[in-house]
């Protein structure tokens, strides 16, 4: 159970959080989740703000004391009506906000551009939606202290100013965090439409000053001006600007974090992939929620990613086609026409009597058993270090020392084959194949037209190995090598081999002394 949870903790979250789950989670736990967040970002916030507004009313700014009697018809009358009906009115308001936003989401379905923007603009909403309510309510507990003393208005609207910006600017941040899910589906419905900047990183760093370090100062300013017009004692004016100070440092460092929190979290998401990739893992795409330039930087990573995933695929299916050591080498530098010249071993393996079984057989069950005859070959080739050079029909030309220099080629030629031979009977009982193994001079390089070539080698090897292996089907052990691949050949290989008589090989002018491998 300890090894699962420090498993999760690190890995990275999709979306940043635990709190927020995945992205694709069942929709009704994800309308759950969204509304008990929403529900306790907004009473969080809100009680915070009006906690804030009640200190500075009561112990911190100077002036009349609004707490005294006169009034109470505004405290115990007008502030609690009010209060019900704003909590009715902004969470009304703001459900209809929200499903019209997001109710695609619900719905399960794609969102249209309209929708879309909505979505992405309903931290916003939102948090004007609050904005409204906090200055009605300036408005309407400012009349109802102007008529019991209208000098005590601008204390009502400096804490109501200041405890309505407090609760904007964390309501905006913790929102914009609650609906990463909704605008990670809005990001990702809009992924080839033009990208929507509700915000800038610039304007979330600018914002961060205003609220968390420009409009405290702009209160204490107010609260100085304000203490010239009143008789405000050194002892309280000082109070006042060392609370409002401390206020001021308490807000601005959380809502710096939390803005910290809104560019680390994407950026995070980023270098966590780029680790993954540094260590050879292609990442799934990350999730794109943010609706900033850091948004664009995931999109970027993942059109790179999908990008690199490509580029493995074709590098997979180019490997397949031509041998991995074909394709690292075309990969590795610009393949030209022309060669060079080098000693290679090269064995050629071809099934004995292909023509009558396939008469005799179904196509599918012909194809069956040549996957499961060239398994055992390529398997064998690249176990020593050959390549598979082409398939011709039911035939395979391997070549050992090119592209890539191996030592010994002509005896990890023929010990491919001996593996081969021995492993067929086995796994392959259906068919027997004969196999021959040429060594020599050849010219290994690309071959054919400027548009379309492929990588083979040519020389006296190749045409010795297919002519070895025409004999080799009249052979008891199936397997013949050229007594040059013996002498090439390190001298524990060319021990289990014995030499036998010369012949002369279809289309040559001399003979060839062919060898066979001794018996078990």
């Amino acid at each position: 159970m300890s090894q699962l949870f420090r498993r999760r903790r690190r890995e990275k979250p999709p979306l940043g959080s635990w709190l927020l789950g995945d992205p694709n989670e069942v929709r009704h736990h994800q309308r759950r989740r969204l509304r008990i967040l929403l529900a306790t970002v907004f009473v969080t916030t809100n009680g915070i703000g009006a906690a804030l507004v009640l200190l500075l009313v009561a112990l911190v700014l100077p002036g009349q004391d609004l707490m005294a009697e006169e009034f109470d018809i505004g405290n115990r009358v007008v502030l609690p009506i009010y209060l019900v009906l704003a909590a009715t009115i902004g969470g009304t308001v703001g459900a209809r906000i929200g499903i019209r936003a997001v109710g695609w989401v619900a719905e399960g379905r794609e969102p249209t551009p309209r929708e879309r923007s909505a979505a992405l603009a309903l931290p916003w909403r939102l948090t004007l939606l609050q904005g409204l309510l906090w200055l009605a309510g300036g408005v309407v507990l400012g009349i109802s202290t102007a008529l019991v003393d209208p000098h005590a208005v601008p204390k009502v609207a400096l804490t109501i100013m200041f405890g309505g910006i407090t609760v904007c600017a964390f309501s905006y941040v913790l929102i914009e965090f609650t609906l990463r899910a909704s605008s990670a589906k809005a990001l990702e419905a809009g992924a080839n439409q033009p990208r929507i900047h509700l915000t800038r990183v610039t304007d979330r760093s600018l914002l961060a000053w205003c609220l968390g370090t420009g409009t405290p100062v702009t209160g204490l300013m107010l609260v100085a001006a304000f203490s010239f017009s009143q008789n405000v004692s050194t002892e309280q004016l000082a109070f006042t600007i060392l609370a409002l100070g401390s206020i001021t440092l308490v807000f601005g460092f959380a809502l710096t974090a939390l803005g910290a929190r809104q560019i680390t979290d994407p950026l995070r998401s980023v270098t966590a992939a780029m680790a993954r990739i540094e260590h050879d893992e292609l990442p799934e795409s990350i999730v794109v929620y943010d609706g900033s330039e850091l948004g664009e930087l995931q999109s970027g990573f993942n059109r790179m990613a999908e990008g690199l995933r490509e580029r493995e695929r074709i590098r997979d299916l180019f490997g397949r086609q031509v041998g991995l050591e074909v394709a690292e080498a075309a990969l590795a530098r610009n393949p030209e026409l022309g060669g060079e010249e080098r000693y290679v071993a090269v064995m050629f393996v071809d099934i004995v009597g292909s023509t009558a079984f396939t008469a005799s057989r179904p196509p599918r069950e012909v194809v069956d058993l040549l996957n499961r005859y060239f398994d055992v070959v390529v398997d064998e080739v690249d176990r020593h270090g050959g390549i598979i050079n082409k398939f011709e029909g039911d035939a395979a030309l391997a070549v050992f020392g090119a592209p890539v220099e191996i030592d010994d080629p002509a005896g990890r030629a023929m010990a491919a084959a001996r593996a081969v031979r021995k492993r067929l009977p086995l796994e392959v009982p259906e068919c027997q194949a004969a196999t021959g193994v040429g060594y020599g001079l050849g010219v290994a390089g690309n071959v054919g037209a400027r548009k379309r070539f492929e990588y083979t080698v040519i020389g006296d090897a190749v045409n010795e190995a297919a002519r070895l292996c025409e004999l080799a089907k009249q052979h008891p052990g199936l397997v013949l090598a050229s007594d040059r691949a013996v002498q090439a050949a390190n001298e524990d290989e060319a021990k289990l081999w014995c030499m036998g008589e010369e012949v002369l090989l279809r289309g040559r002018n001399t003979k060839t002394r062919v060898a066979a491998p001794r018996p078990d």
